[in-house]
């Protein structure tokens, strides 16, 4: 039997009736885009710093409720290859965010099971931001609840591209013959080998396009859009998204 699980009230955005989700049957890994931060920001006459830090304090409400109804992966993407564009105040701040939320955030995290993972091009963020991060995914990596994965300079494109160079190299040293060359394969050189691929992708804010993210992952993710901006997600709207995924049927290609 579905549970009964009440929304938090919300007149704008969410419904007070309760809905039957199904606790039994939730999107094994959840994939957000965590988008409209600076329009929020800009609409209240507030610099787009403001946004993003009000974001980060939506981003603790939704991974505590992910960790207690049962979700598995949670990817945010936090900060894209395309984002170093932005203005280098914004950037600079965007690059503290993540020391800024696991300093305050990771006792709780450890308490709640939750392993923090990345992926992305790492190596070039700045050595504070590495260190903050390395040192929860070094502290929560025996963890075996939700597995909390942030998108850090994360570019589909770039992963995918570097994904077929470690392939050419195999293939060019003898270890690999192109006939041997399938999906899993291609899957095995990703940033996600080890994860399982997501189930269900959020996007704030109205847009609906992917902008780089997780484009080989996504193929048979169901999709999920909502014109609220990111600082005014909530548990409610989490589990909307939800419900609507368990309400959609996934036939992958079949009938």
């Amino acid at each position: 039997m579905p549970i009964k699980f009440p929304f938090t009230k919300n007149k704008k955005h969410t419904s007070s009736q309760p809905l039957g989700l199904d606790f039994n049957h939730l999107p094994e890994h959840v994939a957000i885009i965590m988008d409209g931060n600076g329009r929020w920001a800009k609409n209240r006459g507030m610099p787009r710093i403001a946004g993003h830090k009000e974001g980060m304090s939506v981003v603790k409400k939704v991974v505590r409720h992910a960790s207690d109804i049962g979700v598995k992966v949670l990817t945010l993407y936090a900060f894209s290859t395309e984002n170093w564009k932005r203005p280098k105040n914004e950037v600079d701040f965007l690059m503290k965010l993540p020391v800024d939320f696991l300093n305050t955030y990771l006792p709780e995290l450890i308490e709640k099971n939750v392993q923090v993972q990345t992926i992305g091009d790492f190596g070039v963020l700045p050595q504070h931001t590495q260190k903050a991060v390395n040192e929860a995914i070094e502290r929560t990596k025996d963890n075996d609840g939700l597995i909390l994965n942030f998108a850090l300079n994360y570019g589909s494109r770039f992963e995918m591209v570097n994904a077929v160079k470690q392939i050419a190299l195999r293939v060019n040293q003898g270890e690999l013959n192109p006939e041997e060359i399938n999906e899993d394969l291609f899957s095995s050189e990703l940033y996600t080998k080890d994860l399982i691929e997501p189930d269900l992708l959020i996007r704030t804010s109205g847009e609906q396009r992917l902008s780089n993210f997780l484009l080989w992952q996504l193929a048979y993710a169901e999709f999920w859009f909502t014109e609220v901006y990111w600082p005014d997600f909530d548990e409610g709207l989490f589990e909307k998204a939800l419900y609507d995924y368990q309400n959609r049927k996934r036939r992958y290609g079949g009938v």
